[in-house]
């Protein structure tokens, strides 16, 4: 599934519910959801700087794929890291680069997020395209 299919997906799944309290919920549930994180990328130098909560994120490269393993001692920021493993994971380093991370900005998300967990959104972004650069 390429990246613009994927952000429709997550934009017509948070479409459905009323309110931001559902939304709040829906992203806590896709952080329940990641996979578990490798131990091995859990380490001091995979945390991102900048976050309130602890948020971990490795990435790699498999045949071609930038595959994301990520996590977090916040539900609402594993929630968070998720969504970018949703949208992001699996692509190529370069499909990662090119991705109009911007459309996020349309549910949203940055509106109905604390400031700090708003900026730890914009972080996580960051440090995903920088990894994506690394592996081209």
């Amino acid at each position: 599934m390429s990246y613009t299919e994927r952000i429709e997906e997550l934009l017509d799944d948070l479409s459905v519910f009323e309110d931001w309290q559902e939304r709040y919920e829906y992203i806590i549930s896709l952080g329940r959801r990641l996979h578990p994180m490798p131990e091995q990328y859990r380490r001091p130098e995979n945390l991102i700087q900048g976050c309130q909560s602890q948020v971990w994120v490795g990435t790699e490269v498999v045949d071609g794929a930038f595959i994301i393993h990520a996590d977090s001692d916040s539900l609402i920021t594993k929630g968070l890291i998720a969504i970018f493993v949703r949208l992001l994971s699996g692509l190529t380093p370069q499909e990662v680069l090119a991705a109009d991370l911007s459309k996020l900005d349309t549910a949203g998300l940055k509106e109905h997020l604390a400031s700090t967990r708003a900026n730890a959104l914009a972080t996580m972004a960051n440090t995903l395209r920088h990894a994506a650069a690394e592996h081209v």
